[in-house]
C-alpha cells in the first residue's frame, strides 16, 4: 500500500502584500529549539546569510523585531518571534491526530483504485500515545492498516456499526470506572468482543513549569483567575474530567475556560505552554514535551476492543506478538505515565467488564 504524508504549511500576509518568506516560520522554531540562528540554519541546510536575510525580511514584513543577538548569548525570540514560534506548535499538535487519519483514508482509496488487497485491519482508536507507537511499529513490520483517530465513543459506535475491526479506548481504573461503563454499553452490549490491554496511563494537571498558581487538586481549577483549557465534549478525558469534578461536588461553571476545548492533549499541553491557559487535564506524555510540571489525578486502562472473528487472523496475531515484544514494552514504557506491563493480555470483555456486555447494567 502507498503510504500518504500531509503536513500542515501556514504563513501571513497582509491582505495585499506578500506572505511570510517561506521556511522562516521554520528557521523560528528552530532557533527556539536551539537558541542560535547559526545552527538553526545548519539543522536546515541554509548558510548563515540566508537565514539572516529570512529573518530581515519577515521583520521588514511586520516592522518588527523578531529576533534579538547578544554576544556570547546566542540568538533570542522577542515576544512577536515566540508568539508565531507557539502557534506554529500549536497547529501541529491540533491537527497531527486527523491528517495522520486523512492520510489512511487517501491511501485507502488510492488502493482501491490501483486493485490493490484491501487492508487486513482496520482500527478506529482514541488518540494516544502508545496507540500511535503500535500503529507505527505494526506498519513498519508491513502490517496493512487503515486506521482513523477518533474519540472513544465514536470508536465504539464504529465497532458497532461494522465499520472497523478493532476499537481503541480507555476507561478509568477505580471510581470513575463504573460511570465509563455505563457510558458505552449501548455501543456494545450483546457483542462478541476480546479485550486486548496495550496500557495503563496517568491524567493529570498541566500546569507552567514550577506551577506558579499551586495547583495541585481539581477543587483548585475553581480558583478566581485561574484559566482552564479543556478537551472537546465527547472525548473520553473530558468525560472523565466532568465525573471526577461531580463527584468532588465542582460546578463546571465554576471553572474559566471549562467550555474551550482542544482535539488533542499535545494542544492542550501546548496552549499551556504558550501562556494562554494556566492549566490544562491530559496525559503526562505531552506535559513533559513542552516542559509542563504534571500533576497525576487518575489512572486509566487503554485497550484494544476486537471483535471476536478476527481474533484468529494473522492481522490479529501480529498486533498480539508486538505487544507482547519485550523492546516494543518497552518503547511503551518510556512514554511518561505509562505502564505496558499487562500489553497483549487477551480477555473476554465479558470477563474484564461484566456489566458492558448486560443492556440493563
Amino acid at each position: 500500500m502507498k503510504q500518504v504524508s500531509i503536513r500542515p504549511v501556514w504563513t501571513i500576509q497582509d491582505p495585499n502584500g506578500p506572505p511570510l518568506p517561506a521556511r522562516l516560520i521554520e528557521l523560528l522554531v528552530q532557533v527556539s529549539e536551539t537558541g542560535s540562528l547559526l545552527l538553526a540554519a545548519r539543522s536546515m541546510g541554509l548558510s548563515y546569510r540566508r537565514a539572516w536575510d529570512l529573518v530581515r525580511q519577515g521583520e521588514q514584513l511586520f516592522e518588527a523585531q523578531l529576533l534579538m543577538m547578544e554576544r556570547g548569548r546566542g540568538s533570542t525570540l522577542t515576544d512577536l518571534g515566540a508568539r508565531i514560534v507557539w502557534a506554529d506548535k500549536r497547529i501541529h499538535a491540533r491537527l497531527k491526530p486527523s491528517l495522520e487519519s486523512l492520510s489512511s483514508e487517501l491511501a485507502e482509496e488510492l488502493g482501491d483504485a490501483l486493485r490493490e488487497a484491501p487492508s487486513a485491519l482496520r482500527i478506529h482508536a482514541s488518540h494516544g500515545f502508545a496507540i500511535e507507537r503500535l500503529i507505527e511499529r505494526l506498519r513498519q513490520d508491513g502490517l496493512k492498516l487503515a486506521f482513523n483517530y477518533a474519540s472513544s465513543s465514536a470508536a465504539a459506535a464504529a465497532l458497532r456499526e461494522g465499520d472497523c475491526d478493532v476499537a481503541g479506548m480507555h476507561i478509568p481504573l477505580g471510581a470513575m470506572e463504573q460511570t465509563a461503563v455505563e457510558h458505552y454499553r449501548p455501543w456494545l452490549h450483546g457483542m462478541p468482543l476480546t479485550l486486548v490491554d496495550i496500557a495503563t496511563r496517568r491524567q493529570g494537571l498541566m500546569v507552567r513549569p514550577g506551577n506558579p498558581k499551586e495547583l495541585y487538586s481539581l477543587a483548585d481549577l475553581a480558583r478566581p483567575h485561574v484559566r482552564f483549557i479543556n478537551r472537546q465534549s465527547g472525548s473520553g478525558t473530558r468525560l472523565l474530567l466532568e465525573g471526577l469534578l461531580k463527584a468532588q461536588g465542582i460546578a463546571t461553571t465554576q471553572i474559566a475556560g471549562f467550555e474551550q476545548g482542544e482535539y488533542t492533549h499535545a494542544a492542550v499541553a501546548a496552549y499551556v505552554a504558550s501562556g494562554m491557559a494556566d492549566v490544562g487535564f491530559g496525559l503526562e506524555p505531552p506535559a513533559r514535551h513542552f516542559k509542563l510540571d504534571f500533576v497525576p489525578i487518575a489512572f486509566e486502562r487503554y485497550f484494544l476492543l476486537c471483535r471476536d472473528d478476527v481474533m484468529d487472523t494473522p492481522a490479529l496475531h501480529a498486533v498480539l506478538a508486538t505487544l507482547r515484544d519485550p523492546d516494543f514494552r518497552q518503547h511503551l514504557a518510556d512514554l511518561p505515565g505509562y505502564d505496558p506491563r499487562a500489553a497483549g493480555t487477551a480477555t473476554p470483555l465479558i470477563e474484564a467488564y461484566p456489566a458492558m456486555q448486560s443492556q440493563e447494567g
